[in-house]
């Protein structure tokens, strides 16, 4: 990053007279409705501070300091009350069950923050979703999720707990480009270093060579595909690209390329076993295979003393989209984009109810989520509530549907404390028994830890974020940073700014870098077409320290170049 605004300037000579991290005296707060004031200085709600205007509000944290957690790992915010009340109900239960709690991720694809009816869509857009609405009423409703723009940045930092930047995974390998996850140290090998059996089913792309394939970097198991779901049938499919599927020549030099086209089976060490290749007949059966498949997989965990990591990505709704026959016309919408969510919903509900029928449930947290925004370049595809879609830092980009499900122990409730899917990788070793800064002595000294232990936040009945800030990255480089409801932004794509017509989304248009104070208050601006920055630079002041204290950490832990758009 080389920042050029005008504000930048006041940033470095005010941030750390200002804003660098000193414990200070906190003021006297009384609660809103006239109650003494709390033995914690945990803001679950607003808060009144006596002789002084307004409220305080949980989750912001602009002027709050952080604490360093090590030298190779992002500062949090620090909440002590709330972490005792983790601890003590993870200890609860590990005295009950004997072993340490079951880790789930279920990843969509291209799904966006608005397909479903938790956040506002549902059958109000022609796809019901009422068995995952069910379980999002009964589990920590994330409104501020941020993943990376892209699904492989997305997927390569969950396992990584690094933004794209570091992993250095910036855009998805297509077609036999090299880029994927050797060399980095993943989540399921940590996973399985902690005592866990670790799975994976379902999209890997996160790299198709050798040394980056799900069994060689941690997984006990895997079966799924290596790439991503176009990739097995646009080419294949004469109403997509009628230039390739009907000219032999062309075609044959697709078919010819390096990228693996079948459905496939691994287990850790071991050599792919192409089970059948893909087609677009067979495509649209794909996800009840891997459910079955998931399904046999937590069969089989029943009655083990081992705890497991289960890394389940569907194909679901990455275009092109065939609908299995039972599906076919099941949305109301009756588009094969409706009818996959609807099967989407099956799919989630059958997740939960084999974890039920087993007794696996209440040991089990779940993290439910989609890879990026929706994409818009190809219809039908996904919604969103936000300004633009996937392949831009644009809140539609990067924000995703989210929530966390853990039976007895995460309390149903709705927040917009700031969560960031890197934080994923923290909670997770935390939970197996790796919390806080024993992560940084996981990984080498030169890996940064972009994540962050959420599981105070997510554990304590009001649990509030650990993380100040979130960062948006455009390869390498910094797009933007968001602190409370705010954020900065430096560089932003334009859908629109090169072609009028078709369908414009986050791989169209151009890149563009902001000359002066571009500002958005996301709650009273969550379109971002509304600038504040000037009328309100005692909040961009701060916004930018934050900027360029991360840009001290990219000197420090220089960005990783594997594959990018640049």
């Amino acid at each position: 990053m080389k920042p050029s605004h005008s504000l930048l300037l006041i940033a470095a000579t005010l941030a750390v007279a200002i804003f660098q991290p000193v414990t200070a005296q906190q003021p006297d707060v009384a609660v809103h409705r006239g109650e003494p004031p709390p033995t914690q200085q945990i803001i679950t709600e607003p808060t009144k501070v006596q002789g002084k205007p307004g409220y305080n509000q949980p989750n912001q944290y602009m002027t709050t300091p952080t604490t360093k957690v090590a030298d190779n790992m992002e500062p949090a915010v620090s909440h002590p009350d709330q972490l005792r009340e983790a601890q003590q109900k993870l200890s609860t239960l590990q005295q009950r069950t004997g072993k340490r709690p079951n880790v789930v991720v279920f990843l969509l694809d291209d799904v966006g923050y608005s397909d479903f009816g938790f956040n506002g869509g549902g059958i109000a857009v022609g796809n019901d979703t009422p068995d995952i609405d069910r379980f999002a009423n009964q589990s920590l409703v994330l409104s501020s999720a941020y993943s990376q723009p892209s699904c492989s940045p997305t997927r390569a930092t969950i396992l990584t707990g690094q933004n794209q930047a570091h992993h250095g995974i910036q855009s998805p390998p297509m077609y036999g480009q090299p880029g994927g996850m050797e060399g980095l140290t993943s989540l399921a090998q940590l996973m399985s270093k902690q005592g866990y059996t670790t799975q994976a089913v379902g999209k890997w792309h996160i790299g198709e060579n050798t040394g980056s394939q799900p069994q060689n970097v941690g997984f006990d198991d895997f079966r799924g595909f290596l790439s991503v779901s176009d990739m097995y049938t646009e080419w294949r499919d004469p109403a997509y690209n009628p230039e390739v599927a009907l000219s032999p020549e062309r075609y044959n030099y697709i078919l010819n390329l390096p990228f693996n086209k079948s459905d496939v089976h691994a287990v850790k060490g071991g050599q792919l076993e192409n089970l059948y290749e893909i087609t677009t007949d067979n495509i649209k059966d794909l996800d009840q295979k891997w459910s079955a498949y998931v399904v046999d997989f937590l069969n089989r965990q029943k009655n083990e003393t081992k705890p497991f990591f289960l890394y389940y990505g569907p194909r679901a709704c990455h275009f092109d989209n065939y609908p299995n026959d039972f599906y076919r016309g099941r949305s109301a919408s009756r588009t094969n984009y409706g009818d996959c969510m609807v099967e989407v919903n099956d799919l989630f509900k059958r997740l939960i109810t084999t974890l039920e029928n087993n007794g696996q449930l209440d040991n089990t947290i779940i993290f439910f989520a989609s890879d990026n925004g929706p994409e818009a370049e190809v219809p039908p595809h996904g919604r969103t509530m936000f300004r633009g879609a996937k392949g831009s830092t644009w809140e539609g980009g990067v924000r995703s549907p989210f929530f966390v499900y853990w039976k007895g122990m995460v309390a149903p409730r709705r927040s917009d404390g700031l969560f960031d899917f890197a934080d994923i990788f923290n909670t997770s070793l935390a939970l197996a028994g790796q919390p806080g800064a024993s992560v940084s002595k996981l990984v080498p000294a030169k890996t940064y830890i972009d994540g962050i232990d959420q599981t105070s936040f997510l554990l304590a009945d009001n649990g509030v974020s650990n993380r100040k800030s979130v960062f948006y990255f455009w390869n390498d480089e910094i797009s933007a940073v968001r602190v409370d409801e705010f954020k900065f932004m430096v560089k932003a794509q334009e859908a629109n700014s090169l072609t009028q017509q078709g369908f414009n989304g986050g791989f169209s248009g151009s890149v563009q870098g902001s000359w002066a104070s571009v500002m958005f208050n996301l709650y009273t601006n969550p379109k971002e077409d509304e600038t504040v920055g000037i009328r309100h630079i005692p909040m961009g002041v701060p916004l930018q320290a934050e900027m360029l204290r991360y840009a001290d950490v990219l000197k420090k832990y220089p960005p990783r170049h594997q594959i990018s758009l640049k």
